[in-house]
């Protein structure tokens, strides 16, 4: 996992802004795992920032950003500057939730690109979301943030983690570990191919 002192920054999505939608205890579940392996976590939840209908992504801006809200500005940022990125996605209709695309399209490609991602799905049913995240590895290998091969799967969510994001099986920190080793050695290893050669131009 990522070494004392050389924490590893990541942007966790959370999808979903569906009335009693119960990702945000997932996202609490998961932000806490991430801590405890040494990352430093910035959530974006479309339900409390600002991101409205899709018109104006941050690139439709000039280069200087010259005209761009703050809080984009501030958000493009939080992206550009993560190692790695953690994608908390519901299935709504067997698909990703307009609300996750949406929010994760304000971003250009070259913001995501040549890191990794993992993808988190959950559900109150059997499948856990599956539908979804398999929507979802290709949609990040278009932003060029690579899903790593293991997807944390949570089915029956709300038997899983209660409100407060407390995990209530051994399968919850079991499934979260398995997926964060992965994502660490992908960010690791990526972070030091970007800092010794830098990014294909």
């Amino acid at each position: 996992m990522a070494s004392a002192g050389a924490k590893l920054k990541t942007v966790l999505f959370l999808g979903s802004v569906r009335e009693n939608r119960l990702g945000a205890r997932v996202a609490t579940f998961m932000k806490s795992q991430l801590e405890k392996h040494n990352y430093e976590v910035t959530v974006f939840d479309p339900d409390v920032m600002e991101f409205g209908m899709l018109k104006k992504p941050i690139f439709f801006y000039p280069p200087d950003r010259a005209g761009a809200p703050q809080w984009l500005i501030d958000a493009e940022n939080a992206v550009k500057e993560a190692d790695c990125y953690v994608i908390v996605s519901a299935e709504y209709n067997h698909c990703i939730p307009p609300a996750l695309s949406n929010m994760m399209d304000h971003f250009g490609g070259s913001s995501y690109a040549y890191k990794p991602s993992g993808i988190v799905c959950y559900s109150p049913g059997i499948y856990g979301g599956m539908r979804a995240a398999m929507q979802l590895r290709a949609m990040t290998g278009e932003l060029g943030c690579l899903s790593v091969s293991n997807i944390f799967g949570i089915p029956q969510v709300n038997k899983a983690i209660d409100e407060t994001g407390k995990p209530l099986d051994d399968h919850m920190e079991k499934g979260a570990n398995k997926l964060i080793s992965q994502l660490d050695w992908m960010a690791q290893a990526m972070k030091a191919r970007r800092d010794s050669v830098g990014i294909p131009k």
